[in-house]
């Protein structure tokens, strides 16, 4: 791919201000991998596919991520932009592909927005219930019901989207205050379970082997790459750190937090919760967990934690993605209003606004899926092929960009060129394997969490849209990422460093 800029005139590069440090990075990308949420529901989910055997495909799982983060460290290093994954792939590999890991992933954190959205909305109408709220006027609560778990989760979102557009400053304060409190919460019973729990402790929980069929470590695999989605968050934001080595700190730092923390947390279940209790609970997971090792109010403390977990990643879900759409506005792949900054506080202002809003409107089309257990299963699904599909070609525009490292330096060769290589192999091969056991699983198509069809077609919806946006990207906006693949901040305005 050629280097020289394009010959089109561009306008003068909006830029956002630089006043993030290293423990600003790591609160906003753990507030976006949502270890709470991905504990209370992610583990459950995970069970009911993998069994008994959650830390074996929480390790499992969590070797190729290691490879895509050394990939996001590097190319970060020599490539820092809002745009990460989208510029690099785009440079690197071709700007077709670029613009489709650009595009599936705002695709997919609005997916995660809408299932986060009714995360959110069910830990407070369980929280009511603990509360002695049953009814309000004549509507009984249910925290089951997508229904009413997504029309109070959508007010929860109004409100963090208005403080996301106040300043990002503003929003790491208040997710690290948030994280603090979940930490303390997970690690407190969590430890309480391994040391209490009633179900003896196993070595076979460690072995993959055990795990039922290639199908099932298949879809475990992704749904575990799925419960680590998000450490990547910390390199959205590396135009507004003070030093973008800041950035690759914060994102391998929140990865291995999150391994600590998962499986903890899945050696804790495990020895608390049976096959069926872990399965079973859906939603509802980590109360019931809370409610088998304490009494009230105790037991309502994990619930707490879920919901301040649930809060803090729809923030964190909205952040990052309004910068890809700046970046990717920027360059003309989408339109002018992605780019705006606020001259008051310094993010994108309209941008941000405008995620909420798709998001409120993609968790009411959520609405189809009656059961919210339903509808988490069939999100996270379709989000995990798409994940996985992101990575493998940021990791894959890594081996691209530093191959001549296997000539130069065989050590650094291996790290920056072969094992980012092995692990987009392993997720694409991951990925298309579930798809394909997907479209063999189902003879017709129905809207459900357990027909294959509808789970293989949301993610395949996801990147067709895609190639769509992208013809008109490059056909209709005439962007000139389409002749280079190259970002803006080569030719951007040097960054404001003013701290809020």
């Amino acid at each position: 791919m050629p280097d020289q800029p394009c010959s089109v005139d561009q306008p003068a590069r909006p830029a956002l201000r630089k006043s993030l440090g290293v423990l600003d990075g790591v609160a906003i990308a753990a507030s976006s991998t949502a270890a709470t949420t991905s504990i209370g529901i992610g583990l459950g989910v995970t069970a009911g596919v993998v069994g008994l055997h959650l830390p074996a495909i929480m390790l499992l799982a969590f070797l190729p991520v290691l490879g895509i983060a050394g990939a996001y460290s590097r190319l970060n290093r020599v490539e820092p932009n809002a745009g990460n994954g989208y510029v690099w792939v785009g440079r690197s590999l071709t700007p077709w592909l670029g613009f489709m890991v650009g595009w599936v992933n705002i695709v997919a954190v609005l997916a995660f927005l809408a299932y986060t959205t009714a995360v959110t909305g069910s830990a407070l109408l369980q929280l009511a219930g603990d509360a002695g709220v049953h009814r309000v006027g004549g509507l009984a609560l249910d925290p089951g019901s997508t229904a009413q778990t997504t029309a109070v989760g959508i007010l929860v979102l109004l409100a963090v989207t208005l403080t996301a557009v106040t300043g990002i400053r503003t929003a790491a304060r208040l997710q690290a205050g948030l994280l603090v409190f979940e930490y303390v919460v997970l690690l407190g019973f969590c430890g309480y379970g391994i040391v209490t729990g009633p179900h003896d402790f196993s070595l076979s929980w460690f072995d993959p082997f055990a795990i039922p069929s290639a199908t099932a470590l298949a879809q475990g695999m992704l749904l575990s790459v799925f419960c680590y989605w998000g450490f990547e968050s910390a390199f959205s934001v590396n135009e507004e750190v003070r030093d973008p080595r800041d950035a690759s700190r914060a994102g391998i730092t929140t990865l291995f937090t999150m391994l600590a923390l998962f499986l903890l947390g899945s050696i804790a279940f495990q020895r608390v919760l049976s096959e069926e209790e872990l399965a079973g609970h859906g939603a509802e997971g980590l109360a019931f967990f809370g409610e088998r090792l304490a009494s009230q109010p105790w037991a309502a403390l994990p619930l707490v934690a879920l919901m301040f977990s649930a809060v803090a990643s729809l923030q964190a879900g909205v952040i990052p993605t309004a910068r890809a759409m700046f970046a990717m506005s920027r360059d003309r792949t989408l339109g002018p209003v992605w780019s705006k900054v606020s001259p008051r506080y310094g993010t994108p202002a309209a941008g941000t606004l405008l995620i909420g809003a798709l998001a409120a409107v993609v968790a009411a089309l959520a609405l189809v899926i009656p059961r919210l257990a339903d509808m988490i299963m069939a999100t996270v699904s379709a989000v995990g092929i798409v994940v996985a599909l992101s990575y493998a070609l940021t990791a894959l525009a890594a081996a691209v960009r530093f191959r001549s490292l296997l000539r130069e330096d065989w050590r650094q060769g291996i790290r920056a060129v072969v094992l980012p290589a092995l692990s987009a192999a392993a997720l694409l091969g991951l990925g298309g394997y579930l798809g394909w056991s997907f479209y063999t699983s189902a003879d017709h198509f129905e809207v459900s969490a357990d027909n294959g069809w509808f789970l293989l077609c949301t993610p395949v919806a996801m990147i067709a849209s895609g190639f769509a946006a992208a013809a008109w990207a490059r056909w209709v906006r005439r962007s000139p990422y389409f002749h280079t693949g190259k970002g803006t901040d080569a030719d951007a305005p040097q960054l404001v460093a003013v701290s809020r």
